[in-house]
């Protein structure tokens, strides 16, 4: 049987529609709410944004796919959390309805959950180490017993979180992304700068680092109203870009060959939005020709948040239900803290 899903993304800043049919990326177009250098976005402006930007997704989604209605789709996935509670609302609430109209099954999805399977079809990796890397969620995970295990995580912020902050102190564009524009500087960066390096186990922590580089930053600031950045300014932002990096990377590229090392596995997925950052994938990839294993990356496409990964792990969960009822209306509700292996993968076999 063939089935076609949509999938519809919104737990963040961005608002993606994709369509998958059997494994075929169909369409996957997305919309992205950027802000000023130097701010955040707000759970509330992000969802007025997702709102006026749906419709629209929807017919282009349709379009690129060469579908003519909703009506020729199978199954309505949704991202059913974690994220931000407004625009998940937003997204949840279009679906519910559309599903309604059109008398279709219902399928909610966890956001990191999306980020492994679309990786494990674009990559055809198998059964590897998933590195989760993102503005919200930092996560080492590995799949036994139809659960996504959570082997190490951040204690506090997550790193894409700490690289947006760190962002809004140097008053970096938000356009493309901020993490996109802090590799762009690193890679001019020439002097190392020591930063604290926080592995706790299989964890990681992530705010120390931060309140550390603040501390420099406004020192930086202060030297310069004074009159003495000659005398006591020793880096430039590129530098910092640059140390920030490296340092955040070491911890993560740990942590990930502890993992490897446990579970016996030969490659490394990564996933999230973090995960296009070139730096990241080049670091992995020393460790992982040391062990004799593959870094499976993949581009922004898949990587960033996007409709098409919701769509697949829908599929997969709709595939794999031979009822294919999919949800009903009360369990369609959103959860901001819906945890990786909170889902029983029965579309995976143990080997």
């Amino acid at each position: 049987m063939v089935i076609t899903a949509i999938g519809f993304e919104g737990s963040a800043n961005k608002i993606g529609i994709g369509v998958i049919r059997d494994g075929q990326v169909l369409s996957n177009p997305r919309r992205t709410y950027i802000t000023p250098p130097g701010e955040g976005f707000r759970p509330n402006l992000t969802a007025k944004h997702h709102q006026s930007a749906i419709l629209d997704l929807i017919d282009l989604a349709l379009k690129e796919a060469n579908i003519e209605s909703l009506a020729d789709i199978d199954v309505f996935c949704f991202t059913k959390g974690p994220g931000m509670g407004g625009p998940l609302i937003v997204v949840a609430t279009v679906v519910r309805t559309l599903a309604q109209l059109y008398d279709k099954p219902i399928v909610g999805v966890n956001h990191c959950i999306g980020h492994i399977e679309m990786g494990r079809l674009i990559t055809g990796a198998t059964n590897p180490v998933v590195l989760y890397v993102s503005g919200g969620n930092t996560q080492i995970i590995a799949y036994s017993e139809h659960r996504y295990r959570i082997f190490g995580e951040t204690i506090d912020i997550a790193v894409g979180n700490c690289l947006d902050r760190f962002a809004r102190l140097l008053k970096l564009s938000n356009d493309p992304s901020p993490g996109y524009n802090i590799e762009q500087l690193a890679k001019k960066g020439n002097t190392y700068i020591p930063l604290p390096y926080t592995v706790k186990g299989m964890d990681v922590s992530f705010s120390g680092i931060l309140s550390h580089v603040k501390t420099i930053i406004v020192g930086h600031k202060q030297a310069r109203t004074q009159g003495h950045e000659q005398k006591k300014i020793k880096y430039s932002n590129e530098d910092l870009c640059f140390s920030l990096q490296e340092t955040l990377f070491a911890m993560l590229v740990e942590i990930t060959e502890r993992a490897l090392a446990h579970v016996g596995s030969n490659q490394v997925l990564i996933v999230g939005g973090v995960g296009c950052n070139v730096r990241l994938q080049e670091m992995m990839g020393v460790m992982c020709n040391e062990r004799q294993a593959t870094v499976c990356a993949i581009d922004e496409r898949y990587c960033i948040d996007n409709g098409a990964m919701i769509a697949q792990a829908g599929y997969e969960m709709f595939r794999a239900d031979k009822t294919r009822k999919g949800m009903t209306l009360e369990e369609t509700s959103c959860s901001q803290r819906f945890r990786t292996d909170a889902t029983f993968v029965n579309w995976r076999e143990d080997k």
